[in-house]
């Protein structure tokens, strides 16, 4: 398994069907998520991990780039991250049919970032939570079929990053023709368990399988 990053792992209980990759959000760290790898994984069929953003940046805590406006990272943070998140994640072991990528805030515009890079592999399905899909400059969208199914969940009373740009991923991606899965609730810039245990199965079923 790459060292790139600091993670977090939590074994699979048996041999592994594939590798859970949750990031977390702005100001965390790889601790923060591993709860939910259980709430998405509960018979411990994939190996969890859980890396750190390699940025230490203002408020505190770790940082996948810094915040420069909502929608549109710095790229001179953003792009030094997504080649190393891109090389930590190719050298994971696991092929990209048997990886769900997901996360919250940042860590859900990087597994969109992930998944949606041009040249970059797709993986069987991506969660994302309270993100949005990146734009910046030197970094290109590939959009084109085949794509990974899609669970994006957001807040309707979110602050931090608006509903909006939740609705507007969830359009990009079905005029695209990826399959999508989307919910919104009644919550600030904050994850639903909820909704999260109506995606266990969803997420999962087709890893292995051709996207």
């Amino acid at each position: 398994m790459a060292e790139d990053l600091t993670v977090r792992v939590r074994e699979a209980a048996g041999e592994p069907e594939g590798a859970l990759v949750l990031f977390h959000g702005r100001g965390a760290d790889e601790h923060d998520l591993v709860p939910l790898l259980d709430v998405l994984d509960p018979e411990r069929r994939f190996v969890g991990i859980t890396p750190r953003g390699p940025l230490s940046l203002p408020p505190g805590g770790a940082h996948w780039y810094a915040v420069r406006e909502i929608g549109y990272p710095d790229p001179s943070t953003f792009l030094p991250t997504y080649e190393l998140v891109s090389e930590w994640l190719d050298g994971l072991g696991f092929p990209p049919e048997r990886t769900i990528l997901g996360g919250f805030s940042q860590g859900a515009v990087m597994s969109y970032a992930m998944s949606l890079g041009r040249g970059r592999p797709r993986p069987a399905s991506v969660l994302a939570l309270s993100g949005f899909v990146p734009t910046v400059e030197g970094f290109e969208l590939d959009l084109d079929p085949p794509l990974p199914r899609y669970a994006i969940g957001h807040g309707t009373l979110d602050p931090v990053i608006r509903v909006e740009w939740g609705r507007r991923a969830r359009a990009l991606l079905e005029e695209a023709g990826a399959e999508v899965r989307s919910a919104e609730y009644p919550l600030p810039h904050a994850i639903h368990p909820g909704f999260l245990l109506q995606l266990r199965d969803w997420l999962t079923e087709r890893v292995g399988s051709a996207v």
